[in-house]
């Protein structure tokens, strides 16, 4: 209703030090910065800018395992067994060890109202002017017969959140080891990705025109865009995938659903374990096998990269002919 993805991980949050004052919601955007969420259910009131502010100032102090923690106990509220930690590497597409949440003073606000009081409207605006990031949301509601509609209009816009700085210290300090740490493996992985290349060029013209990055992954085009071969690796360990990622999700359904009827040829013809995850409630779907070993145990490189360039190539060997089949259908 926002315009925009955000992750839920509490609601009414008292999770502060030295007071028991309650936020409504507390969420996540894709860039990993905070979002207070404050609801009034009709006028907004006088105090909410000041009270916004407050929890705002109050969230800017989390760390990222302390935000993985509110979350988990969020979910465990929920009824949910799930794993925060993974429910955010899939909402940030990454490695959680990758993820930098709630960075800096870019904390954001939004306001949630039927109505805005002038004197709240004027002090966000004048707020703003210090690059404060607020958003103001008026919603109205509808009734026809027994269905009910809400309207939500955006009614003040956002500027960045810069420069407002309280109780960050020791967070700054979990920043930069976090920070240094993410450095460190993309050199790792830069390193490994080299010695992967080399030995698959020297088996395979599949992936010779790869050069090699900084992320945990590197594939080539499968012939149908948005359909790609991938290395992946992880600190649980490697993969081989096929990752089916079209911009229609309905495409990506019924490639997968393709593959999958051919499951048993496909499965015949390839020694390894095949995980098929259609993925329903999200837009990609991919077939996937796992690879034993560590690629940060630098003594292990020459039996792992080995092993995933050869089950690479029978894995491409086992399924590229499938997906010929579904572009001439």
């Amino acid at each position: 209703m926002f315009g925009e993805d955000l992750l839920i991980i509490q609601k009414e949050f008292d999770g502060f030090s030295d007071t028991r004052e309650r936020l409504d919601l507390l969420a996540l955007d894709k860039k990993g910065n905070i979002v207070v969420i404050e609801n009034k259910l009709d006028d907004t009131g006088k105090d909410v800018v000041w009270q916004s502010l407050k929890y705002a100032s109050y969230c800017s102090s989390l760390g990222k395992e302390e935000i993985r923690g509110i979350y988990q106990d969020y979910l465990r509220k929920c009824g949910s067994e799930d794993s925060a930690e993974q429910h955010l590497s899939d909402f940030f597409q990454c490695d959680y060890e990758d993820i930098i949440i709630n960075k800096g003073t870019n904390q954001r606000v939004f306001l949630v109202a039927a109505m805005f009081r002038k004197e709240v409207t004027s002090t966000v605006l004048w707020l703003m002017n210090y690059n404060l990031n607020i958003q103001c949301f008026k919603v109205t509601p509808y009734q026809n017969g027994e269905e009910l509609f809400l309207d939500i209009e955006q009614i003040i816009p956002i500027k960045d959140a810069e420069d407002f700085t309280i109780r960050i210290a020791e967070k700054g300090k979990d920043e930069s080891k976090i920070e240094t740490q993410i450095a460190t493996r993309h050199v790792i992985r830069e390193k490994f990705w080299n010695e992967l290349l080399k030995k698959m060029n020297s088996k395979s013209d599949l992936f010779r025109s790869i050069s090699v990055g900084k992320d945990n992954w590197i594939g080539i085009g499968a012939g149908i865009s948005g359909v790609a071969y991938n290395f992946v690796v992880t600190k649980d360990g490697s993969r081989i995938e096929l990752y089916i990622g079209t911009p229609i999700r309905q495409r990506n359904k019924e490639i997968f659903d393709f593959l999958y009827s051919r499951k048993a040829e496909i499965e015949n013809n390839f020694a390894q374990e095949i995980t098929w995850s259609r993925y329903d409630d999200k837009e990609s779907s991919k077939l996937h096998t796992s690879v034993t070993g560590n690629y940060f145990e630098e003594d292990q490189w020459a039996e792992l990269v080995d092993k995933m360039t050869d089950i690479m190539i029978e894995f491409h060997k086992a399924t590229h002919k499938y997906l010929r089949e579904y572009r001439a259908h």
